[in-house]
């Protein structure tokens, strides 16, 4: 859970959005002493399962999509380009196609 923590510590806004792979009390309440709601569904193994805000939630739904789409360009899912420069403008421009195309 090293890497959760990493991403909490840089972590800003009102509510933190996951998976079911952050789905721990200790976690939980670092996000929460962070004064963060924390969003998270349950994972299947919980006996409990927490309830979460669903129009919350429908928000990383979107950020899931938008990843997905971005990983159809396939130089960004490979990861053809060299440079960390080329890589962000080719990033630029599958952004750019994704938002005229909608």
């Amino acid at each position: 859970m090293t890497k959760a923590q990493e991403l909490l510590a840089h972590a800003n806004g009102s509510a933190f959005i996951g998976d079911t792979g952050y789905d721990s009390e200790p976690f939980a309440k670092q996000v929460r002493a962070r004064g963060m709601k924390f969003v998270v569904c349950s994972h299947p193994t919980r006996k409990r399962k927490r309830r979460i805000d669903r129009t919350l939630y429908k928000q990383r739904y979107r950020v899931e999509v938008c990843f997905h789409d971005l990983k159809r360009f396939r130089a960004i899912a490979t990861r053809y380009d060299k440079t960390a420069c080329s890589y962000l403008a080719l990033l630029h421009v599958a952004c750019l196609w994704l938002w005229l195309a909608a």
